[in-house]
């Protein structure tokens, strides 16, 4: 895994648990940082090992636990595809947020759209759902794989 270190989302994911009326526990800020040092998608076993190897141990459980409140936060995505999960990359974007994921080298590239996430509330109410979150993906080719 390329490593990667993105100070900026955890001190933002801490400030955002913080006024959500969140402790920054340990496990909390060892996701967090764990999350911000990778671009991949990682599962809850990927964080494990990768804590594991910093000398820093968190049940599997207790990972599941704090991924489950960071995105309920929205500061954390799964990505269904990949079956990891990725730091959210829009702070500002409106919308539903998603991902084009390039199925050659598994690029992934985030977007929010505010008429996506219309359109998929409507198709949901036509259907008689109410839709509470909305995950969207798309599999292909990113244009440095077209070529």
């Amino acid at each position: 895994m390329q490593q990667y270190n993105d100070k900026k989302f955890v001190k933002s994911a801490l400030k955002v648990l913080r006024s959500a009326g969140h402790r920054i526990t340990r496990p909390r800020r060892l996701v967090l940082e764990a999350l911000g040092s990778r671009e991949a998608p990682m599962s809850p076993y990927d964080l494990q090992k990768l804590l594991q190897e910093g000398d820093e141990h968190l049940d599997v459980v207790t990972i599941y636990r704090v991924l489950e409140l960071l995105q309920e936060l929205n500061l954390v995505h799964k990505v269904l595809s990949v079956g990891g999960y990725v730091r959210c990359r829009l702070e500002d974007g409106n919308g539903c947020h998603g991902y084009l994921v390039c199925r050659s080298c598994g690029r992934l590239q985030e977007f929010s759209d505010e008429s996506l996430c219309r359109k998929e509330d409507e198709l949901a109410a036509r259907l008689g759902f109410h839709a509470e979150h909305h995950l969207s993906e798309f599999s292909g080719l990113c244009a440095g794989c077209q070529v």
